[in-house]
This record gives structure tokens, sequence and C-alpha cells, in this order.
């Protein structure tokens, strides 16, 4: 009798492509897509520079200490998450800002019924919901896919059932 679930999925966390979506489509169960930025990593605004707050679990939590390390940037090393956000803003759309395309991949997947993104100022509100109406990515997939195996997939993907 579940009706819906809410999981980590984004662009850093493919793990529930691996039959889960299928599976909860075919169950008519309901997706809330939470996470979708990876802790504000797909951004795109941070740099090796970026400091976070003594408070903020992106400073305490970087390598799991406090809680699942899954819940701060989706379990990427922030080093290497970098370096991946570097290679998604090469196949950037045009009009789109990197939350945008992080935020649409998750769309692009039928299975998903909703995501919910954070955001810290008005600006971030109108941008996230601008994207329901943005240009479809579907010639995007495989690129994402392609970087999420180079880069990340061999570190996290194992981490979750």
């Amino acid at each position: 009798n579940v009706k819906s679930i809410q999981l980590v999925f984004n662009m850093f966390r493919q793990k529930p492509l691996d039959g889960f979506l299928k599976l909860a489509k075919e169950k008519k169960v309901a997706i809330i897509a939470r996470g979708p930025l990876a802790s504000g990593l797909l951004g795109g605004e941070f740099n090796k520079e970026t400091k976070f707050a003594e408070n903020d679990h992106r400073n305490y939590n970087i390598n799991g200490e406090a809680f699942d390390i899954g819940d701060t940037f989706s379990g990427v090393n922030f080093l290497k998450g970098l370096k991946t956000v570097d290679k998604l803003k090469e196949i950037l759309p045009i009009n789109y800002t990197m939350s945008q395309l992080a935020l649409k991949w998750i769309l692009m997947h039928k299975a998903v019924t909703t995501v919910i993104p954070g955001a810290v100022s008005p600006r971030q509100v109108e941008s996230n919901c601008k994207v329901s109406d943005l240009k479809d990515i579907g010639e995007k997939m495989t690129m994402i896919k392609k970087i999420y195996d180079d880069f990340i997939k061999m570190d996290v993907h194992q981490k979750w059932n």
C-alpha cells in the first residue's frame, strides 16, 4: 500500500535507475526526488576555495562522520564533484544554468513524480520553476550517463541498494 517514496536521486546518485524507478512506475508508486543538487554541488557555483559554515553539514559531514555520507554531496568527494561539474558544464545546453540541467535531468525520467530542490533566494526559486518549460534534453542524457560512469559511479554506485 505504499503510495510514494522519497529518495535521493540526482546526476551523482543514479543507482535508482538500476530497476527501482521502473518497478515504482509499474506499481504506481510516486517518486519524490530529494537532494537534486547534491547539497548544492550540482548547482555549479562552488569551487575549490568554497568554505562552508562550521554548522553546515557540507563542512562537518563531508566524510560521513555525523550521518549517512550520502546526504552530503550525495556521497561524492567534493573535489571530484567539482571536476565532474566542470565536465557537465561543457555539455550545458544554451539558456540553461547548471542547476536547471540537474533538475531537468531528473524530470526527464518518467517514473519521477516530483523533485524538491532547496532554494535560498527568490531568484533560485524562479530559476527552479522555469525548468519545466525548458527545452527537452534527451540528446544530453547519454553524455550525462557517460560522465557519471567515468567520474562518479566507481565511488558511490555500490553504496546504496
